[in-house]
């Protein structure tokens, strides 16, 4: 069966609906079934009857005229019945029966009642006038079409009365879960969703108030996170402050008061990449239509000069998307970062980048020519504190840098790819959806 909710409803409704129409159906066969053959034995008597009387009373002289109009007015066929006639009984059914016993009750037990003389089809109802006896033959379309047309109609009408039936109430019953699989898809994506209504059968009011008090949870949790973290920040950075003063002022060794100011800039960036990766991220609202070669291009051209870094740029003009500008220029950090720390081309101290833009589908790549990383390591590299073994002899940090780049490459419905590149190296891409 199909995935959805809704066509999972809509089928097994449609399926009950069949399957009550055909039971309805046949029982009311069953119990019509005696109605429309004395209906129609009645029609076949009234008009044998009237065929009689009309031939007996008529002038011998217009009997031509008077059947050639019961031909072709009503069309009601006399024929003589010839002993050498072929005939084609009728066939055996429970309305045939009916019929035929109601007929030879009116008319005689001696009235044959036949489905086709000499090959032509009809019903043939015999009858006879003094000693002559003749064919009456009938259409058969004309004592059944407009039993057929009504079954047709009514039949049709009731189909599709039920099937927009189904719909709605496929649609009544799909809608609520509906609502809150897209609102717990937009919690995925860190976006708060609208309040669910509480209204409905009991289950969805429970539901969607148990949902609502969970959103609001989460968005209390996260707001306490970040003034944790805020406050973590300020009070280690203040007597942070203080150490690099006194290294500067108490420290006479130049090499010593190097090495603790390089500790103390590192502990204060891996708190900046605590910050960062609290920090909440912007909401869909507050993207816009942005140049993303002019943020590439005005970020690469920002960076202090660094003469551990040889950077290679190839822009080319990308259609505008939808992003959010700060938060592109982050994830251009914060890749480059990564590179830096991590990606130094083998032999020497420098590492080599590539930073490139691509139109087809939009996205940024950063190439290094460092060692890359194990295949079977690429998907643990996006998670949050996360570092290589073999990186962590080369540079230190909180290992958050690449994980900020996925939470933000999930709000803006993007993809972030990690793959070695051939001949060495590591490629990041940064992957917009098509347009």
């Amino acid at each position: 069966m199909p995935g959805g909710v809704f066509w999972r409803t809509f089928l097994l409704l449609v399926l009950l609906i069949g399957a009550s129409l055909a039971g309805w159906f046949q029982s009311f066969r069953v119990f019509e079934r005696t109605p429309r053959a004395q209906q129609i034995a009645q029609t076949i008597v009234s008009v044998v009857n009237v065929t009689r009387a009309a031939l007996v009373h008529s002038d011998v002289a217009k009997r031509a005229d008077l059947l050639a109009d019961l031909a072709n007015n009503e069309s009601i066929r006399i024929y003589p019945l010839e002993p050498s006639d072929v005939v084609e009984p009728q066939r055996e059914s429970a309305s045939n029966t009916l019929m035929v016993d109601y007929v030879r009750a009116r008319l005689g037990t001696d009235t044959r009642i036949v489905r086709s003389v000499n090959g032509r089809e009809g019903l043939w109802v015999s009858f006879s006038i003094d000693d002559d006896e003749y064919w009456v033959a009938f259409e058969r379309d004309r004592l059944e079409a407009v039993q057929g047309l009504q079954w047709l109609g009514w039949g049709a009408v009731g189909l599709s009365l039920s099937l927009v039936g189904a719909i709605v109430i496929s649609r009544l019953v799909n809608l609520p879960l509906k609502r809150l699989a897209t609102a717990a898809v937009e919690i995925g994506r860190g976006v708060r969703p609208g309040p669910l209504p509480e209204k409905g059968p009991n289950e969805i009011r429970a539901a969607n108030a148990s949902f609502n008090t969970m959103v609001e949870e989460l968005e209390r949790i996260e707001a306490d996170r970040v003034l944790l973290l805020a406050g973590i920040s300020h009070d280690l950075r203040t007597p942070l402050t203080r150490l690099r003063l006194e290294a500067e002022l108490s420290v006479p060794d130049e090499g010593s008061r190097l090495a603790m100011q390089a500790d103390i800039e590192q502990m204060d960036a891996i708190i900046g990449q605590f910050l960062d990766y609290a920090k909440p991220l912007a909401t869909r609202d507050a993207f816009d239509d942005v140049d993303l070669t002019a943020i590439v291009r005005a970020t690469v051209t920002d960076l202090p000069n660094d003469s551990g870094m040889r950077i290679t740029t190839d822009l080319r003009p990308v259609a505008a998307v939808r992003a959010h500008p700060t938060e592109i220029q982050r994830v251009v950090l914060n890749l480059i970062e990564n590179a830096r720390r991590y990606g130094r081309t083998p032999g020497t101290d420098v590492t080599d980048l590539t930073i490139a833009t691509f139109d087809s589908p939009p996205r940024i790549e950063v190439r290094d020519r460092g060692p890359g990383i194990p295949v079977d390591a690429i998907r643990r590299m996006k998670q949050p504190f996360t570092r290589l073994d073999t990186a962590r002899s080369q540079a230190s940090g909180a290992g958050l840098g690449l994980s900020i780049v996925e939470r933000i490459a999930q709000r803006h419905e993007a993809r972030f790819e990690l793959d070695n590149a051939p001949g060495g190296g590591l490629v990041a891409r940064f992957v917009f959806a098509a347009r």
